[in-house]
């Protein structure tokens, strides 16, 4: 929301916020929270003709308010800021009575962390000895705590507060995080620095020395190993629960799984062991993937997801398995099904337990389907991403005359075709719209697809479109 439309005013007219609110939106794709601008636009008026960069269409009744000199100007972004100058301030182009066209260009000029924006320089600078600055784009520095002991300040382009130096370092405390600094006491530790105190080891546990950096230097019963965490009220090894992990040895805790994720089991021993569920759901009517869940990583274990494909009237289904992973060695503990309903008595049109690595295309042999994985609690794979297009079923008979074809599969080059996203989307669009493929130039079919693809779709789709010819 521009801070204009909430009654920010700039100048005195306020026909210019629609107008630098579009110009926003419009040329730098970004909602806009805020505006500063550094010039006095007076009583300059503007017209709201507003394209790409350029603010076109701006002009100026009375030449004596124009603006004359080139001022900084700040955009504030979700997260970010932009500073840069409004350039070309041309009364020649400018500045003329009766509204005529103005040539005002906006450009911006993007500091990383560390350095900021100079406008009388017009460059990025280094934030001096004392000051730090730990956002992008911005045209001040932040002074660092404590400036006046200049001598425990680090070098310039700091970018976060603990670069200015004088922090209290792991294993040390201060009243303010700040030199002078104070190691943790006995049976205490801290792993980080500009810390106001320490962790207590607890349990009655003590530390090896002073000034300790991590639990693993409080003397504990036992020495836990990764996947466990070491309980300081019974001095014993605990599993790690489901959905946490911990790779190190002798840790007092835990790490959660990020976001949505979880782990099969507790015990777990590495962030990897932490996968999406969720799966399932009514697919899009024209094309989409039905995928595993957590892919391309390893699926969870006990999973059961269940998809559904529910095509417009006289539209029917195009699957491609590029490759699927299932475990060898479950004994079909997991699988794959596609059929017309969830009964097990319905027409089935695809249905496995293990890997293969040769992709196949298939039509439904129902006119909806209905998809289900399940997983066991054994071994897990990598699983599957399966691409399907529905298609007008007057053209069916092109269709299965073109998946049933060992030629589609016969060579590597073929095969990887299948396996590529970009070309099966390619694919996709002439078997949805046979008449497509006429759209593609022969230069772009060469560099798509192998000539021996090439002349497979050009005589099937040239003999069904013209069967005269």
């Amino acid at each position: 929301v521009c801070l204009c439309e909430a009654g920010l005013s700039l100048g005195e007219k306020k026909n210019w916020c629609p107008l630098f609110c579009r110009l926003a939106r419009g040329a730098l794709l970004s909602p806009l929270l805020s505006w500063k601008i550094a010039t006095d636009v007076g009583h300059c008026e503007a017209s709201q003709n507003v394209t790409s960069r350029r603010l076109g269409g701006v002009g100026y009744k009375d030449k004596s308010n124009c603006p004359e000199q080139r001022e900084p100007i700040q955009l504030r972004f979700p997260g970010r800021t932009r500073t840069g100058p409004v350039r070309a301030w041309r009364e020649s182009a400018f500045c003329r009575r009766n509204y005529d066209r103005a040539d005002l260009t906006l450009s911006y000029v993007s500091c990383r962390a560390g350095p900021y924006y100079d406008g009388a320089q017009e460059r990025c600078i280094l934030c001096p000895n004392g000051t730090f600055q730990n956002e992008e784009g911005q045209i001040t520095c932040e002074p660092c705590p404590r400036p006046e002991n200049p001598g425990a300040l680090k070098s310039p382009e700091a970018w976060n507060v603990s670069e200015c130096g004088g922090l209290c370092q792991p294993g040390e405390y201060s009243a303010d995080g700040f030199a002078p600094c104070q190691r943790c006491a006995l049976g205490t530790f801290q792993p980080e620095a500009g810390r106001t105190s320490c962790f207590a080891c607890g349990g009655g546990l003590p530390t090896k020395h002073l000034g300790a950096t991590s639990f693993q230097d409080c003397e504990t019963r036992v020495q836990c190993s990764p996947g466990h965490f070491y309980n300081t009220t019974t001095h014993r090894c605990i599993r790690c629960p489901a959905g946490t992990y911990q790779p190190e040895f002798g840790k007092n805790n835990c790490v959660s799984c990020p976001g949505n994720t979880t782990t099969d089991f507790d015990g777990s021993t590495n962030i990897t062991q932490c996968k999406d569920r969720r799966c399932g759901g009514e697919l899009g009517d024209f094309t989409g993937y039905i995928e595993s869940p957590n892919y391309p990583g390893n699926y969870p274990a006990n999973t059961e997801c269940t998809w559904t494909i529910n095509p417009p009237p006289k539209r029917r289904i195009l699957i491609v398995v590029p490759e699927i992973f299932l475990p060898i060695e479950d004994d079909c503990g997991d699988y794959l099904v596609m059929r017309k309903t969830s009964s097990s008595n319905s027409v089935t049109t695809y249905e496995t337990c293990q890997t293969y690595e040769r992709p196949i295309a298939f039509t439904s042999r129902s006119k909806k389907l209905w998809i289900q994985f399940k997983s066991n609690e054994g071994n897990s794979a990598r699983g599957f991403q399966v691409p399907y297009v529905t298609y007008d079923e007057d053209y069916q008979e092109l269709i299965e005359d073109i998946v049933r074809d060992g030629r589609l599969y016969a060579s590597e080059n073929h095969q990887e075709i299948l396996k590529d996203k970009k070309l099966i989307k390619a694919l996709f669009d002439v078997l949805a719209h046979p008449q497509n493929y006429f759209k593609y130039t022969a230069q772009e079919s060469r560099e798509m697809f192998p000539r021996s693809f090439i002349r497979l779709l050009r005589s099937k789709v040239s003999r069904f479109l013209r069967p005269y010819k």
